[in-house]
């Protein structure tokens, strides 16, 4: 009977010992990762070669490529989530250590000072992965709209973790990818893109991680108004209990939610800010270390280059001799008046 409706109507129905459509289109929701990864290897591989970080014509969307295994590097990772399709990474965050790799993605809801490191890669199979930043409004208003269902583990602590990579995350990705050949319909379809996936994000087993930052009335939420705060004001002094009362809470709580969230202070925190800021400042706008220190607040260089050294292991001027090619090193450096 069927054979006969397809032969009349010119219609492809199914007949006995055939799939239903549906179930044929409800199957691929459960299509292998390694199946939908493999794209992704294929994209990234091709935008990335002869570089370690580019930028893509999708807003929000970054890749990276590393041929070798390296040692934990500084870097503010901002509210995002970090993708490896092949390879192996790790972020160090105070004391803990976050593996991911082509099962496991990595997920932050703040701003945070980490190292991150390269476990495993080589030229022949390079690490390979994206960054897409995450978008606290679009989490807000997707929660805000009461179509997102609850999460499955309402108990989080910290604002960062490591998700389980499954389909219905890499569905939305390999979607945004597709657009680098379509580069006419990004403004149109990548909007749409990441917006999905930021819902399939708050139906993920780190759905808890974002909401807690997304709530107004929550902890997180305010200890995220003091971190921009402190991105924008690291040069100027720091009066912790000023900026506790500035997002509504007591300097103790201020404390703990802060630490419990970072991992540090919030004067460890803009110490951090500062000594990367006075790094950049060196490498890039080659001032020298006093200069460097004066720019980002500090009025002590000898302070300075004791929590320099601290932090990065080295004094300033051996750090950066060592960063910048040698005959690089050797150009005038550029002195600047303290503010």
């Amino acid at each position: 009977m069927f054979r006969d409706i397809n032969a009349r109507f010119g219609v492809e129905f199914p007949f006995q010992g055939d799939a239903c459509p549906y179930t044929r289109v409800h199957d691929t929701m459960n299509e292998p990762c390694s199946t939908l990864r493999e794209p992704l290897v294929h994209v990234i591989d091709k935008w990335s070669k002869g570089t370690t970080d580019c930028s893509t014509p999708i807003p929000n969307v970054s890749f990276f490529r590393r041929e070798a295994p390296a040692a934990p590097a500084y870097c503010m990772i901002p509210p995002s989530i970090v993708v490896v399709v092949q390879g192996e990474k790790q972020m160090l965050v105070g004391g803990d250590a976050y593996a991911y790799d082509a099962s496991r993605y990595l997920i932050t809801s703040l701003d945070l000072p980490a190292s991150s490191e390269v476990v495993q890669a080589s030229q022949d199979v390079p690490c390979l992965g994206l960054t897409v930043n995450l978008d606290l409004r679009t989490i807000a208003e997707l929660i805000a709209h009461g179509n997102v269902p609850p999460p499955r583990d309402r108990a989080v602590n910290g604002c960062i973790g490591i998700g389980d990579l499954t389909p219905a995350i890499l569905k939305p990705i390999g979607r945004l990818l597709e657009l680098l050949d379509e580069p006419q319909a990004i403004p149109t379809l990548a909007p749409i893109f990441l917006r999905e996936l930021h819902y399939r994000l708050l139906t993920s087993d780190q759905a808890g991680r974002l909401r807690q930052i997304a709530s107004v009335d929550g902890q997180a939420y305010k200890i995220a108004r003091a971190i921009d705060w402190l991105k924008m004001n690291y040069a100027a002094p720091l009066r912790v209990e000023e900026l506790a009362a500035s997002v509504q809470m007591s300097t103790p709580t201020f404390h703990h939610h802060f630490r419990q969230l970072t991992a540090m202070s919030p004067l460890q925190y803009q110490k951090w800010l500062r000594l990367n800021e006075a790094k950049r400042l060196m490498l890039n706008e080659r001032l020298d270390a006093a200069s460097a220190a004066f720019k980002v607040g500090y009025e002590s260089p000898s302070q300075f280059s004791r929590e320099y050294s601290r932090l990065f292991g080295a004094s300033p001027r051996r750090d950066i001799a060592g960063l910048l090619e040698p005959e690089a090193a050797n150009l005038p450096k550029r002195k600047v008046r303290a503010s």
